[in-house]
């Protein structure tokens, strides 16, 4: 690539007199092209703003056709800034290019075509285009008709679906290896926040392993652009942090810690806030949770909560937050005090054996250790004398049959049934009654097993 072609602006694009009346000449465009071009190129914005509220679709339909027919690199960048020019003083101009009157015609393919093999001022304008035309295309179309999904033409057109296809596989080259040193990654990520809206994008990303790309660009920032990229990054993990496919992905990459930092150290309210609510949306997923008590992200909220935001929304949220982390530090200290009761053999009923949230919030906590916290349970209904402790032993156990989804093959396996049947001849009612209830479960299945009461 020529360091000219890297470093060229709209505006300097547009300086360029193109010579229209040449592609007429050679049938490269109608007479009405001709006209068309003339009427637009080089008048003011005022006028130019005018003929689009009159003809919008029409002026789309010459853009387009010149940049799928003529190769002449000079020609394909002057429309390609005319284009971009346009969306750039209206972006809402965007939806011209889904007009039913271009239903037959293939909006897409020469903006995907030039995406991966123009220069880099090409493929920069191709993504910025194609990501804000295809983002605003009516999605009530997609089984009727749309430009390329569903038309009557008789060749194929590129759908919206080869459009997303293509964008996230020429995004996560870009953010791997950037054709334009400074603008590469910048020009991605702007792209990515629009389009990881699509619920196609999230998952073609996940799938390419692009999450891991972003965290590397979560780090503390100081001027101007590279404050944007912070907050295009920072939403960008927000709209993946709704995907359950990726949160393993956000979790491996270490993208918590990086977040952590940044909303420690930054007074930017727009990155602050975006990194607020893709906290409290990994909250609850995952070890997310137990990572976040561990890295002091209460304290770090309630010294956000002592700043002046004039963002009332923000402040809203991280009181959310704060109530969330408390409750999550309730819980992680309750089963903290389960373990200890479990682990010493004397079990009572204290309020969490029999509290459905404590069960369904710390369930999972159950599976550290290759399950320490079981077999130790499993142990105590044949080594412990004394009543109370094997009726709550056998209860314990008859709830993590019930809640855990594997709950009955991994009891089956720790032998623990065994165990249970010796007790339903205990001399006492309750551990009897217990022993019963943990033994229903086991042959019943969490079907039938949920009816039964303790």
């Amino acid at each position: 690539m020529h360091s000219d072609q890297a470093e060229l602006t709209t505006d300097q694009v547009l300086t360029r007199n193109i010579q229209w009346e040449s592609y007429m000449t050679t049938k490269m465009i109608t007479g009405t092209g001709l006209q068309l071009l003339r009427r637009y190129d080089k008048k003011t914005e005022s006028y130019k703003s005018q003929l689009l509220d009159d003809d919008g679709s029409a002026y789309v339909r010459v853009f387009v056709s010149i940049l799928s027919d003529i190769h002449k690199e000079e020609t394909r960048e002057y429309v390609l800034a005319l284009i971009d020019e346009m969306l750039t003083l209206n972006p809402k101009r965007a939806i011209l290019f889904q007009d039913k009157s271009l239903v037959d015609e293939d909006i897409y393919k020469p903006f995907l075509r030039l995406l991966f093999e123009g220069n880099w001022f090409v493929q920069e304008k191709s993504c910025k285009i194609l990501s804000l035309i295809v983002s605003v295309r009516p999605k009530v179309w997609e089984n009727g008709f749309g430009n390329g999904d569903a038309s009557n033409s008789k060749k194929k057109l590129t759908t919206s679906d080869d459009v997303l296809k293509g964008l996230v596989e020429w995004l996560c080259v870009q953010l791997k290896r950037p054709s334009h040193p400074t603008r590469g990654i910048p020009t991605s990520i702007n792209s990515l926040a629009t389009l990881l809206k699509e619920p196609l994008v999230r998952s073609l990303f996940v799938q390419a392993d692009g999450v891991k790309l972003l965290a590397p660009l979560i780090s503390p920032a100081s001027t101007q652009q590279s404050i944007q990229l912070l907050y295009e990054t920072c939403l960008c993990v927000w709209l993946l942090s709704y995907y359950e496919p990726a949160i393993d992905h956000l979790a491996t990459s270490k993208a918590l810690p990086q977040l952590v930092e940044v909303v420690k150290g930054s007074t930017k309210e727009k990155v602050v806030r975006v990194v607020v609510l893709t906290l409290k949306n990994l909250l609850h997923k995952g070890a997310f949770g137990a990572l976040m008590v561990d890295q002091g992200v209460l304290h770090i909220v309630q010294s956000l909560k002592a700043q002046a935001w004039s963002d009332e929304d923000l402040l809203e949220v991280l009181n959310q937050l704060e109530g969330d982390l408390k409750d999550k530090i309730k819980t992680l200290s309750s089963f903290d005090k389960y373990k200890q009761e479990v682990l010493l053999g004397h079990l009572d009923w204290s309020p969490m054996h029999k509290d459905p949230s404590f069960w369904r919030d710390n369930i999972t906590n159950f599976e550290e250790n290759d399950f320490q916290i079981l077999r130790v349970l499993i142990t105590i209904l044949d080594t412990s004398s004394d009543p109370r402790t094997l009726a709550v032993a056998c209860f314990d156990l008859s709830q993590f049959i019930q809640c855990h989804p594997a709950g009955r093959v991994i009891v089956t396996d720790l032998k623990a049934k065994e165990r249970a049947m010796k007790l339903l001849n205990h001399e006492n009612a309750e551990v009897t009654k217990n022993a019963l209830l943990c033994i229903q479960r086991l042959f019943l299945g969490a079907k039938y097993a949920s009816f039964l009461q303790a």
